[in-house]
């Protein structure tokens, strides 16, 4: 597994989770701390996923003005 965001805003997190499994790639969510946005999670994919994965983050972000 390869980690491709580490953040503390939940929104973003479970927003870039949902385009990925849209995308048909299998991200894996890590939560660092029971109360999200306390301390960084990660976002995971296999490591074959991981170029497709950066792609359809970069156009998500893109979309809505983050990137």
């Amino acid at each position: 597994m390869i980690e491709i965001l580490k953040t503390t805003n939940p929104v973003r997190l479970h927003f870039l989770k949902a385009m990925l499994e849209e995308a048909d790639l299998h991200p894996l969510l890590v939560e660092a701390s029971a109360y999200p946005g306390v301390l960084a999670s990660r976002l995971l994919v296999p490591d074959d996923e991981e170029v497709m994965a950066r792609r359809v983050i970069n156009e998500a972000e893109k979309a809505v003005g983050e990137g």
